[in-house]
This record gives structure tokens, sequence and C-alpha cells, in this order.
């Protein structure tokens, strides 16, 4: 961080979906999209990937939820985090499920998501391998059928806060730094940058969650 930083080349094989005051979304695989962002120019990578556990996104039988998703695009196959890894320093959320193929490594972060309840519907905690050095953080922030925040917003089934995602970026990069995010499901790192004033390059391979993602970058800043 505040290192000079070299430009990031478009794709020319793919036309960015979004691309406003250094705010870029693809829609495309992101395997197209990395040999374009040279891991030197990013100073974040910050990722929700799919995590290989095949989960069952039919959420109807849970009390008090009612919905049902489509499934989370390639997590019926094993991930492999080898090409993030390229990017030098990472947060990889989920990386509990693929932590083998991820190097040791102290600096987890563990997001409780139970608030002050005693338990959710859902699992109570989720976790983050990161590379950033220092110990095991945690952060709280109720998230579930109950919601601290986004009440009403449920777009994608593994969707995570944009208070998390601001907590991240605030904590670990600085304003001006690109953060690039592979697997950007409904936007909620882009939206965290937007308000921070980090630049940001996000990849979604499912189109909907790409006009999700520019649905809540044209809404107003969330408050601090």
């Amino acid at each position: 961080m505040g290192r000079a930083r070299p430009d990031v080349a478009g794709p020319a094989q793919v036309t960015p979906y979004y691309d406003v005051d250094g705010t870029t979304i693809y829609h495309a695989d992101c395997a197209d999209v990395f040999p374009l962002v040279p891991p030197e120019a990013v100073d974040l990578l910050l990722t929700d990937p799919p995590y290989g556990i095949d989960l069952d996104t039919d959420y109807s039988a849970l009390h008090g939820s009612h919905r049902v998703y489509a499934r989370v695009e390639g997590d019926a196959a094993p991930f492999n985090p080898k090409a993030l890894l390229t990017y030098g320093r990472c947060v990889l959320w989920g990386g509990n499920h693929y932590a083998s193929r991820l190097p040791d490594s102290p600096s987890w972060l563990v997001w409780d998501k139970r608030g002050h309840q005693q338990s959710t519907v859902f699992s109570d905690v989720e976790m983050a391998w990161t590379n950033l050095g220092g110990p095991a953080v945690k952060y709280r922030h109720l998230w579930g059928v109950n919601r601290e925040t986004e009440r009403g917003l449920y777009v994608h089934p593994t969707q995570k806060p944009v208070a998390l995602m601001r907590w991240i970026v605030d904590r670990w990069t600085e304003p001006g730094d690109l953060v690039f995010d592979p697997y950007m499901g409904s936007g909620p790192v882009a939206r965290a940058c937007a308000d921070l004033g980090r630049r940001y390059i996000g990849v979604e391979i499912v189109e909907e969650y790409c006009q999700a993602a520019v649905n809540r970058l044209g809404q107003m800043a969330l408050p601090l």
C-alpha cells in the first residue's frame, strides 16, 4: 500500500459491464480476466469464491426463510485457490472448506453472525483465510433470517453484508488502493470500496448478480 501502482489493462476480449469512477465490473469467467489484472497492480484480493461444497440453496424449509436460490456456479467441484494466491495480499472467504490447498496462516477472520443472539438458522460463524499477518480477528454482525443491516435485500444464496466488507477494506487498505474481487456475487465489496474511496475490479459469471451490484452502486452511500 502507498507504493506506485501500474495501470491495469482492460481485458481485450471482455467489455466492462460497468466502468464508472474507479469501479469496474466484468460479466465474465474470472479465468478470462486474471491474465489482464497483473498481481503487482492489486493491493488486496478480497473475494468469496465457490467453496466446493455443492451447497443446497433451497432454503424454503428453513424457519423464517422460504427462499429458493439458483445453485452457486462452480460449487459442485473442489475449489482450487492457486490462481488467487498469485495476488499477494488475500482475504478468501470460506477458506476453511479448502484449507488443505492453502498455506498455513494464523491470520484468519471470524465473522460472528449471531450478533447478540444465541444462534441463527444458518451457521453461527463464517471464516476467511488471510495472509495479512497478525492473529485471528473477529467481527460481529447479525446476519441470517434476522439481519442487522440490508433487511429485505436477499439476492444471493451466500450473500454477505456490505458492513463486513467495509470493515475489511477500511482496516487493510488505504484510499486509492485497488481491490480485486474475482468472484463478485451481488457486489458487497464493490459497494464497500465505492463508499471508502478504493478502486475496484470485480468479476461475476452470472449477469443477474452483475446487475444487482450495479444497483447497489446506484444507491446512496451507507453511513460509516
